[in-house]
């Protein structure tokens, strides 16, 4: 049975394809053999097909697929622009997603912050990110890649006599030129949620 997500994702394929940017590879970017393209998202090798779009392999018709597939239709010849780490409320436009972002991306992370800091070698290995790239802020911080030209910062403070653990994600500064706001929104919801994925395939 075809769900909303295919249906959006079977459109937004066919005006891709239909009108293949030229140098595609090089926006994503990706590695291109024929009219596929292959590349690193969510921590995982994917690939976008003329009519799919796979994870591990794995035609993939839910969220992660669709957000790819709005990646790809929003594909620009701008390059990643890291810093200044910019916070979500701070895109113009995001109110109406600030509080699902807070909820399904940083207070999702709160309760393992310790799991996190014990898994994140792992972590960075599969979302080629790296340690610490917020310096001084935090107890620790995780720079990761859930889309090629989308980088998230998390910063994270481990519990104590005083406070409680607390959770920060940050956007890459031009973020919102490779993504719509609720696709990013939804961008940090799936990173964190593959971050709780990796922690309990780890127990």
């Amino acid at each position: 049975m075809s769900t909303n997500y295919e249906k959006t994702i079977r459109e937004n394929l066919q005006k891709l394809y239909d009108h293949l940017p030229e140098n595609l590879e090089k926006s994503l970017p990706a590695l291109r053999k024929g009219e596929t393209f292959t590349f690193t998202a969510f921590g995982e090798e994917c690939a976008i097909e003329p009519e799919r779009i796979t994870f591990s392999g794995e035609a993939d018709y839910g969220p992660r697929g669709l957000l790819l597939s709005l990646y790809a239709t929003y594909a620009t010849p701008e390059t990643l622009k890291l810093e200044p780490f910019k916070a979500f409320k701070d895109f113009p436009g995001s109110m109406p997603y600030h509080g699902a972002f807070h909820a399904n991306s940083e207070r999702v992370l709160v309760p393992r912050v310790g799991p996190i800091q014990e898994s994140r070698d792992l972590i960075l290995r599969l979302f080629r990110g790296v340690a610490d790239a917020a310096g001084p802020a935090g107890d620790f911080s995780l720079l990761l890649y859930p889309l090629p030209k989308i980088a998230l910062c998390y910063i994270f403070y481990l519990p104590d006599e005083d406070f409680p653990a607390s959770v920060t994600c940050l956007l890459s500064a031009n973020a919102h030129s490779f993504m719509p706001l609720d696709g990013l929104a939804d961008v940090a919801e799936y990173t964190s949620k593959k971050i709780v994925l990796i922690l309990d395939r780890r127990g």
